[in-house]
């Protein structure tokens, strides 16, 4: 392989794993040997240190806590404007207008794209997942890196297809969050319960008879059970009278593929389900 291939075969691995920010402008040799202070140095400064940490403990109030209550009002009020927000929208095209002029959680600022959803809208099956990862970032659509792409062969495996336009083939795939978090990071408390009206009323506004949730994250949120997903997968819940499994996300599969049995098993459980369901 040449020096150009291989170079552009890492940058596109950095790109997979969620790495698109440089912290600095110049390479950086992290196999070199740092350059140790002498003991007495290392000593000195330790004991200043520890003294300074001895005088601000004295002098420390109730400020943390205080900051942690507004921090906790914060988000209460965020969550309820985004409830009042969800609530007004008819259509999915009034929800997508709301969502991108929502300015209450700070991960909108570092996305590149909001994330809505893509797929037939219309369609009986609705897949959800977690956050966009950084190809969804980009492109502006759910699921359209390598996770998506393993997504549509687990869909394709029971006859689903994301562009199909007919109700009964078709899949509708979105995210619990539209913005992505910042290095693919594992969305916060705050920012799933700010997210939770958005993605409940687009569930109620495309009316899917069926629902798949990717991830214990997701299973967690929308159900509103503390189980693991290990837990939640394997059977079938209820949301809102519509019938719902959690199963692993397909990010999580490429790297554990041995996890791909336990995803068989729920899929063809939840087929077994649409066809019960006079669903094909």
């Amino acid at each position: 392989m040449s020096d150009n291939a291989l170079l552009k075969a890492t940058l596109q691995w950095y790109l997979d794993q969620g790495v698109d920010e440089i912290l600095s402008d110049e390479p950086a040799d992290r196999t070199k040997m740092p350059v140790l202070k002498p003991v007495a140095e290392v000593v000195a400064s330790t004991t200043a240190t520890m003294s300074v940490n001895r005088q601000s403990s004295k002098s420390m109030t109730s400020a943390p806590e205080v900051q942690e209550t507004e921090s906790f009002a914060n988000i209460s009020a965020m969550q309820a404007e985004a409830t009042s927000l969800a609530a007004n929208c008819k259509s999915l095209d009034e929800l997508a207008k709301a969502i991108a002029g929502f300015d209450g959680l700070s991960i909108k600022k570092t996305a590149a794209n909001m994330v809505f959803a893509d797929g037939n809208p219309d369609a009986n099956v609705m897949v959800i997942g977690e956050a966009p990862a950084s190809d969804d970032d980009r492109q502006g659509k759910a699921f359209m890196g390598p996770a998506g792409a393993l997504l549509d062969r687990i869909l394709a495996s029971i006859e689903l297809d994301r562009n199909a336009e007919a109700i009964e083939q078709g899949a509708y795939l979105t995210n619990m969050l539209n913005w992505r978090p910042p290095g693919n990071r594992t969305p916060s408390q705050g920012e799933i319960n700010i997210s939770l009206p958005f993605i409940r009323r687009h569930i109620e506004l495309a009316s899917p008879k069926i629902l798949i949730l990717l991830g214990g994250g997701v299973g967690k949120a929308l159900l509103d059970k503390e189980l693991s997903i290990s837990k939640l997968r394997g059977s079938f819940h209820d949301f809102k009278g519509i019938p719902t499994i959690v199963t692993y996300h397909p990010s999580y599969l490429l790297t554990t593929p041995a996890q791909k049995r336990s995803v068989w098993k729920d899929v063809l459980m939840f087929d077994a389900k649409r066809d019960e369901l006079g669903l094909k």
